[in-house]
């Protein structure tokens, strides 16, 4: 059918919620009928993302490639951008779908390019924060967001995933000249089953990347102080992996923490959820995070700090928001662990978190915004085939 398409995700490093993401997208997109492949880094990633590759590689009718991309801009772009634009026209998609600064220009770029010789290719960006968190008062921020503005010449739609990040996008890089639209990270219906937490459970739970911008440190802090005001041991995983790593261990051992803070390699979260009965998100910047939906899907009280999209999660007034600051965190800890009834209390319901945050929603209407970037309506099949991709994701 006319409407079954070509679909290429491009995006930098399979880490993190960006490769979660593409994912879900990819895994639904699949299952309503289109050829789906993935563009992204070959040096990024460990055994636990190898895995990841392998469980989605048979969907993929347009198949996993991977190329050296660097992080940051450089010569080295030249060489990557080379390699990156053949692998695109060997595939010849219909659309082309970036993720993050770095893949959102490939793909806008090199669909461009594409256009020269051959019928039209929709190109879309969703920024996942990326370059909007720089500041842009400074040169770094001027650059990067003066680029932004130029790249609209060669976008046909733009995505968000929270309304946070297109508020940002407006007041740092102006009014988007271009369609646009608000889609939120949704979750399977699978996902919003209970997890238990083990009888050997700790209080509190990080997991993410070991970064400085997602607070592993302030949460080592936190741990430090809540067990200062309580008069007792404060027990945590540390469940992720990265550069840095080393340097938070030695923070931990630094402050004594070492017999109360365990370090575990990357891990699917719902596993990880079983380890800990509260879960932290530190973080000092971010667009909307996964694991905070994921770990209220799992019945997982949070602590969050009230960056990005996550006041959009948890509501603005909600009491589990809290400053990306070791001290606040720490009066939340304790607060959680004196009376952790009342403080499960306070999180959302499960059946508006369903509500809101589905992946036969995001796919729906991420599809709705192909189609519109290639002029075209959806067939009157389109919503069956979302509602049986939605049976095969469950």
């Amino acid at each position: 059918m006319n409407d079954r398409l070509r679909i290429v995700h491009c995006f930098r490093s399979p880490v993190g919620g960006i490769f979660r993401h593409v994912r879900d997208l990819t895994e639904a997109q699949v299952a309503a009928g289109h050829a789906v492949g993935i563009i992204c880094d070959a040096t990024t990633g460990g055994a636990h993302e190898e895995r990841l590759f392998e469980e989605i590689l048979p969907l993929l009718a347009l198949g996993v490639r991977r190329t050296p991309m660097q992080r940051h801009v450089g010569p080295g772009d030249v060489a990557a951008g080379w390699r990156t634009f053949r692998i695109i026209k060997e595939l010849q998609p219909d659309v082309l779908h970036g993720h993050g600064a770095k893949g959102g220009t490939y793909a806008r770029a090199f669909g461009s390019l594409l256009r020269v010789s051959r019928s039209r290719v929709a190109r879309l960006y969703s920024p996942h924060g990326g370059s909007l968190h720089y500041d842009e008062r400074t040169m770094t921020g001027k650059l990067f967001f003066g680029l932004e503005r130029l790249m609209q010449s060669f976008t046909d739609h733009l995505l968000f995933v929270s309304d946070y990040e297109r508020r940002t996008f407006r007041r740092k890089v102006g009014e988007p000249r271009v369609l646009n639209g608000l889609v939120y990270n949704g979750l399977t219906d699978a996902e919003f089953e209970a997890v238990p937490t083990r009888p050997d459970g700790v209080d509190f739970l990080y997991i993410g990347m070991m970064r400085d911008l997602k607070g592993p440190d302030i949460f080592i802090n936190a741990v430090d102080l809540a067990g200062r005001s309580l008069g007792r041991a404060v027990t945590a995983v540390m469940v992720g992996d990265g550069e840095h790593l080393p340097r938070y261990r030695a923070q931990a051992d630094r402050l004594g923490l070492s017999a109360q803070i365990r370090f575990c390699d990357p891990m699917p979260a719902r596993k990880a959820f079983a380890l800990a009965r509260c879960v932290v998100v530190p973080s000092r910047a971010e667009a909307m995070p996964y694991i905070v939906l994921e770990s209220l899907a799992a019945r997982k009280p949070v602590i969050a700090t009230a960056v990005g999209g996550i006041p959009e999660i948890l509501g603005s007034a909600s009491p589990a928001l809290v400053l990306p600051d070791a001290g606040e965190i720490a009066h939340r800890m304790v607060s959680q662990l004196q009376s952790p009834a009342n403080y499960a209390g306070l999180m959302p319901s499960t059946i508006e978190l369903k509500s809101r945050f589905s992946v036969a929603v995001m796919a729906q209407e991420v599809e709705k915004a192909y189609l519109a970037a290639l002029d075209r309506e959806p067939s009157s099949n389109t919503l069956q085939d979302h509602q049986a991709a939605q049976e095969f994701l469950s």
